[in-house]
């Protein structure tokens, strides 16, 4: 008897530990998908704000074709992205080709100083850092996970009961280049 009693509590705390490492991955997965939500919040602010910049835009440097058509591009792939992982490639090529769309502005005085621009430039920056922070935040719950599903013991069962690590919202390796503009 004390010999089955044993293993009778051996299997219970086995079973209890189960339990909370699967609600603690539970717990850790919401949050973060959570967090992505945030994302998503904000880039949809960001990109109901670029059709009215890119008509402003237009309206004072007509010939500059190439730059709207990448902008749009760039908009469209990013919100028909079916997973996190494109997401995030077209969030990344969005954002370069915005720097590109303000890099053209830079060259028209007259639309730097035209009233609307400036507000959807600044509503613009307001959204970029609004999204700067959601992604900070997403990339710290993400690694909050991901580090709760390799650490032991839970890496010995996590992967077992379906859950996969998040990756990171990164920036891409081209945001550190200065953009290019030719004309």
């Amino acid at each position: 008897m004390p010999v089955l009693g044993i293993i009778f509590i051996v299997v219970a705390i086995l079973g209890l530990w189960l339990i909370a490492a699967f609600n603690g991955l539970i717990r850790g997965k919401n949050r973060t998908e959570e967090a992505w939500s945030d994302i998503e919040v904000q880039l949809k602010r960001r990109y109901d704000l670029i059709p009215n910049l890119v008509n402003t835009v237009k309206g004072y440097a007509a010939h500059e074709e190439g730059v709207f058509v990448k902008v749009t591009e760039a908009r469209t792939a990013a919100m028909a992205a079916g997973n996190m992982k494109e997401h995030v490639a077209a969030e990344n090529m969005l954002s370069q080709s915005l720097k590109s769309l303000f890099a053209v502005a830079e060259n028209y005085p007259a639309l730097q100083a035209a009233d609307n621009f400036l507000h959807l430039q600044k509503e613009l920056v307001d959204a970029e850092d609004k999204i700067s922070a959601a992604r900070r935040f997403f990339n710290g719950q993400a690694r909050d996970f991901n580090i709760k599903l390799q650490v032991f013991p839970t890496n010995l069962v996590g992967h077992s009961l379906g859950f996969d690590k998040f990756p990171f919202f990164d920036a891409p390796a081209e945001a550190d280049q200065p953009v290019e503009v030719k004309f």
